[in-house]
């Protein structure tokens, strides 16, 4: 039996195979959960196409999270379906262009507004359209919220307004995880150290952390494996922690923990 057996989730985030969040959603099926993942716009047609390359094809919602209609939608249809859900996968992010590599001068308010509503107020939006369901499953043994980071406690090479945007998800992931602890529903982030996917191929002089970040690892770092980022994520939506909240767990080969 898989950790997750029995446990219903939903998915964000999965675009492409090479994603964090397809590495996730397919070790969750692995582990016996039920899920659903969710696209929109443009690339919804590429998360149906990508959803069949899993060992068990799920439905896809249309979910924008900027869109309260959209997000009522999925909540609705997962309440007739469901009835409950057990936790949620946040690997939702985006930047304008003018966001990344060229500076903190070079962004406008309104480009840097859409980089802290998609990626950081978008797990607000996520949690709130969802939480009645959240409810019932914390109120029956717990349940868990996680979503992807990359530590946003320093400051990185061309990370720009992105890094602010981690810097504001992480901090709302403590807020959350303090108003919905009584509710039995955790928050958690995993930072991943650099894996190679579409998102990562947009940020400028991402070869840089592609070219270093193995050496610098005590434990090593493939950033053509995302396994174990995805491991860590099955874990924390999994009951095997259960009084872990407002965490940010880092799996990055321990690259964050030393200096050089």
């Amino acid at each position: 039996m898989g950790i997750l057996e029995g446990k219903r989730i939903l998915v964000t985030g999965v675009l492409t195979d090479d994603s964090l969040a397809f590495a996730t959603a397919r070790t969750a099926l692995d582990e016996g959960a039920e899920i659903v993942l969710s696209g929109f716009g443009r690339g919804l047609s590429l998360t149906r196409r990508t959803a069949r390359k899993l060992p068990v094809e799920p439905d896809v919602l249309e979910i924008d999270v900027t869109d309260a209609e959209q997000l009522a939608a999925g909540a609705a249809e997962l309440s007739a379906r469901w009835g409950r859900l057990d936790g949620v996968l946040h690997a939702v992010g985006f930047a304008p262009p003018s966001c990344l590599g060229s500076g903190m001068f070079a962004a406008e308010w309104d480009d840097v507004s859409v980089a802290l509503q998609v990626s950081a107020y978008s797990l607000k939006s996520l949690v709130a359209a969802f939480l009645p369901l959240l409810e019932v499953s914390g109120a029956d043994g717990g349940a868990s919220v996680v979503s992807l980071d990359f530590d946003a406690t320093v400051a990185w090479p061309a990370y720009d307004w992105m890094g602010v945007a981690k810097a504001a998800l992480e901090s709302l992931t403590r807020y959350l995880a303090k108003e919905l602890g009584p509710k039995g529903i955790r928050v958690n982030l995993v930072a991943a150290g650099p894996v190679r996917t579409m998102a990562a191929r947009s940020i400028p002089g991402f070869s840089a952390f592609e070219d270093t970040w193995g050496t610098r690892a005590p434990l090593g770092w493939d950033v053509r494996d995302a396994t174990p980022v995805a491991k860590a994520c099955v874990a924390l939506l999994s009951d095997w922690l259960p009084k872990t909240t407002g965490e940010m767990l880092h799996v990055d080969g321990g690259a964050h923990a030393v200096g050089a």
